[in-house]
């Protein structure tokens, strides 16, 4: 995983001198210059690549974690002709080499992206429906003057785009680089690809599914589902360099260390995978964590942190999120001194359970659903929505320390499966209707996912533990002293003046008023408010504002198990 940044001319003519704060750069200097402001993506090397004669130019901000010696980036093509720069990993790319060596005699990737290159030069635009994984990327034709801009599914990569005052066309891993060079930004949406001449590009979607506007009627198999998950994580061990997981002791994150721990374990017997909690000293998480780092005998860290020490990182959040949604934000100051602390041990990438959630139905809020219909078409908003919020938030908070964070909840394989379930097998309450399921049981949230690893996985206490959102499972104190702190800085003037002063996304509290405000000192441009969207439950089921799983009438305060 990687940064990447582009400047496009409009017209592929050469670009004249840039000035930027009274400053003038040249074209690669100023690429260099604005790409800089996302080098935590890419640690180890940056490289750029500039074709001055089309106004095109292309900077890598690299992490190396697979094909560590050869993978730096730009990518060109042995003409010379096409240039790339991509984020993410591709992780069928040892079957898509196998094909491309067929095809050429011999071929040796230089790294998993590096197929994207040799796919184009074969499918053109069409090589997307021959890649799996997650990724961001950007694609220059030198011969047609064309670009291929493209992301993955569910936008576990970001990618922003924007456009100067000339027309020009300027995307980055990161928005923080456009905002003071463009005129306006914009999310560039996950699942779409966009191809030809700056100014004249056709967008088009690269993934479509059934389950998007059907309501799916496929029975629930256990069997299949651990299967698949099963091969899911496969696909997500392949790196070059030491990984480790996330373990907050909620069933997500511990069914992904206990699955890869299985799979490592089929190579060498005695392997631990190192896992990581972070948390205050009473967090509720650290206790399931540690029975289930037990269980696995893994290699575990419990980092703790004091509430002032994350409060310090409030306004350094709003910026490397480039978010003011409150959600996410309380989420996230635990997960970067987590994410800090795991840079430092040497590990480059690790596992987490984001996506479950989304894609099972396992916010508490999803209990009051009040039918089947309207409990799919919410999971399907929720997939839809996940890189403005969770994926954003692993991608990068990770990122901003140089580490890799991989899901596989979210292969696109993996989740094409679990929405196309049936909603009466996933929807929990009363109105689930899986066949197996035992009464009492049947109520819990994402049970047909508990249901399927039951044999010697997890601690039952654990398989069967009810849903903490991260910023709750991390103590309980340290949501109530984020609120209180933020709330402290708006006084009651000022907040009066919230529909005036931010009429779209208008903020709702103190705390959320207080996030924007910094959110606009650091993002002054058209369109980046609008990039945001609110993280709430579902207000019209009957369900508080506040996104805590607390405030939702179903949790079961200091109770790990609910049978």
């Amino acid at each position: 995983m990687c940064g990447i940044f582009a400047i496009f001319s409009r017209d592929s003519k050469p670009v004249g001198t840039q000035v930027l704060h009274g400053s003038k750069h040249s074209l690669r200097e100023m690429a260099y210059r604005q790409s800089g402001k996302q080098r935590h993506r890419g640690p180890d090397s940056t490289g750029v690549h500039v074709i001055a004669e089309d106004g095109v130019a292309m900077v890598h901000e690299r992490l190396r974690i697979v094909g560590v010696a050869r993978g730096d980036q730009p990518f060109v093509s042995n003409d010379g002709n096409v240039v790339l720069v991509a984020n993410g990993e591709i992780y069928n790319y040892l079957e898509l080499s196998a094909e491309i060596a067929k095809r050429l005699g011999t071929y040796r990737p230089k790294s998993d992206c590096h197929v994207i290159l040799e796919l184009y030069e074969v499918y053109g635009e069409d090589l997307l429906s021959h890649i799996t994984g997650m990724f961001a990327f950007a694609l220059y034709d030198k011969r047609t003057k064309q670009v291929l801009l493209a992301r993955d599914p569910f936008g576990i990569i970001p990618m922003y785009i924007g456009e100067d005052k000339a027309g020009n066309m300027w995307v980055a891993s990161e928005m923080k680089c456009l905002v003071d060079t463009c005129s306006k930004v914009e999310t560039f949406t996950p699942g779409e690809a966009r191809f030809g001449r700056v100014g004249e590009m056709r967008t088009f979607r690269h993934f479509e599914q059934s389950w998007i506007k059907e309501l799916p009627t496929n029975p629930c198999d256990l069997k299949l589902l651990r299967s698949s998950l099963e091969s899911a994580v496969r696909t997500h061990l392949h790196c070059d360099v030491n990984f480790g997981a996330l373990l907050s002791g909620g069933v997500d994150s511990s069914l992904i260390a206990a699955i890869a721990t299985k799979i490592m374990r089929e190579k060498d017997p005695h392997y631990r995978l190192k896992t990581f909690s972070v948390g205050l000293a009473d967090a509720p998480d650290f206790k399931a964590a540690r029975h289930v780092a037990k269980y696995i005998d893994s290699d575990h860290k419990e980092i703790v942190f004091q509430i002032d020490e994350a409060l310090d990182g409030i306004r350094d959040i709003v910026y490397h999120l480039e978010t003011y949604d409150v959600t996410t934000v309380r989420c996230s100051l635990p997960m970067l001194l987590l994410a800090r602390y795991i840079k430092s041990t040497g590990i480059k990438m690790i596992l987490s359970g984001e996506g479950a959630d989304e894609i099972f139905g396992g916010y508490l809020y999803f209990h009051k659903a009040p039918n089947c219909e309207q409990f799919h078409q919410e999971l399907v908003k929720r997939v839809q929505q996940l890189h403005l919020s969770d994926c954003l938030r692993a991608n990068k908070v990770a990122m901003a320390k140089g580490v890799e964070l991989r899901v596989p909840f979210l292969d696109t394989g993996f989740v094409n499966h679990v929405m196309q379930i049936r909603p009466q097998d996933k929807i929990p309450g009363e109105l689930n209707a899986f066949a197996e399921a035992p009464g009492p049981l049947r109520h819990i949230e994402k049970y047909v996912l508990r249901a399927a690893f039951t044999e010697n996985y997890l601690p039952d206490d654990v398989l069967w533990r009810q849903k903490e959102q991260f910023s709750d499972g991390v103590g309980y104190d340290w949501i109530d002293s984020i609120r209180r702190v933020a709330t402290s800085h708006v006084g009651d003037e000022e907040f009066a003046e919230a529909t005036r002063r931010f009429p779209f996304n208008t903020p709702t509290t103190k705390e959320a008023f207080y996030y924007r405000c910094i959110f606009e000192e650091q993002f002054l441009v058209e369109g980046a408010a609008r990039t945001v969207v609110r993280w709430v439950p579902r207000l019209d089921w009957g369900c508080p504002e506040d996104p805590s799983g607390r405030a939702q009438a179903v949790h079961q305060v200091n109770k790990d198990v609910i049978i």
